[in-house]
């Protein structure tokens, strides 16, 4: 008997070990005890982070290599096997030379190499991490984008300094408090209504998109809004379908820069006349699941897909991205 499809593995950035410790954040005697043996996480000002080449683990580094005690801008990570793990801003140090590597999309970038360290961007990484490196790298990125946006009080004006080891902000002019925000969005797989399952996927590009780069339709949750409003919503919105059967299916932090992504599948009758969002939307086109599955079997491969009709070639979203998780559990699933 066919079932709906659910996600087959957990999104990449939702894995983590560790555990955030909160009651810590404002237990500096604690903190301040196991700092001689606490791992700090650098970042550089590209939010890379050092790992041994070809290695799934960070390269984190001894927390004392940078004085007796926790610096200003250190953030507290939480706890593992009982080490304490922070992150602080870093960079490449020495002779560094570049290398490439396959990046977010299997877009080739260069990163710097120095002492056999590569340093490493969360998207295009992130899926070669072990379960805690990809928890600890995934909240140090949410933490410094948040610093990045947190520098002056939302109430009054005036500068912030962090708080509780990185985890609030108080304003100087009347110590109002502030926690980092994420943004809630939306990522949804549309399927047709063949079967239990559909036989066809609704992929779309962006008109910023290179050629070929599809993936499945997403969007930001007003203010006032429902999760399940946003889905129908945002479809309707960007290419003009009505979806019906709205479906949780997991959710993955986005830290690029504030969001988590709760992942959806809804179904649309293929009839429906696809009208793209202008400025938003480039195309959007219909496929099939066997085309899907030639997709992902050329993933990683210099070999791109046709569709169909000749119109375009899928370029799959990058392994970091729930939206590949998605597209896997549909592909695999049964009609």
């Amino acid at each position: 008997m066919t079932v709906p499809f659910a996600l087959g593995a957990l999104p990449t950035l939702s894995r983590s070990t560790v555990d955030r410790q909160e009651a810590l954040r404002t237990n500096p005697e604690r903190l301040l005890e196991k700092w001689s043996e606490a791992r700090v996480v650098l970042l550089d000002d590209a939010g890379r982070t050092p790992v041994s080449e070809g290695g799934s683990a960070l390269a984190t580094r001894k927390a004392v290599d940078f004085g007796s005690e926790p610096p200003a801008d250190a953030v507290f990570l939480g706890e593992w096997e009982d080490t304490d793990y922070w992150s602080l801003p870093g960079r490449a140090e020495g002779d560094a030379d570049t290398v490439k590597m396959a990046g977010s999309w299997g877009v080739v970038e260069e990163v710097p190499r120095v002492d056999g360290e590569i340093w490493v961007e969360l998207r295009g990484y992130g899926d070669q991490l072990d379960d805690t490196s990809a928890g600890l790298f995934t909240t140090a990125q949410a933490l410094r984008h948040w610093r990045r946006q947190a520098r002056f009080c939302t109430r009054d004006g005036s500068p912030t300094n962090l708080v509780h080891f990185g985890w609030a902000s108080k304003c100087e002019a009347k110590g109002h408090e502030e926690y980092p925000r994420t943004d809630p969005a939306v990522i949804c797989l549309v399927h047709d209504e063949d079967g239990v399952n559909g036989s066809h996927v609704l992929l779309a590009r962006q008109p910023i998109w290179p050629p070929g780069r599809y993936s499945v339709l997403a969007g930001f949750v007003e203010a006032g809004e429902s999760l399940e409003g946003c889905v129908s919503r945002e479809i309707g919105e960007e290419v003009g379908v009505d979806v019906t059967d709205i479906r949780y299916l997991g959710s993955q932090p986005w830290p690029f820069p504030r969001s988590i992504m709760l992942g959806f599948t809804a179904r649309a009758s293929r009839s429906q006349p696809l009208v793209p969002a202008d400025g938003e939307i480039e195309e959007a086109l219909w496929v099939s699941r066997a085309e899907l599955r030639e997709a992902f079997r050329n993933s990683g491969t210099d070999v791109s897909t046709p569709i169909a009709d000749g119109a375009a070639q899928i370029l799959l979203p990058g392994n970091s991205s729930i939206a590949r998780v998605m597209l896997k559990a549909w592909a695999d699933a049964e009609e």
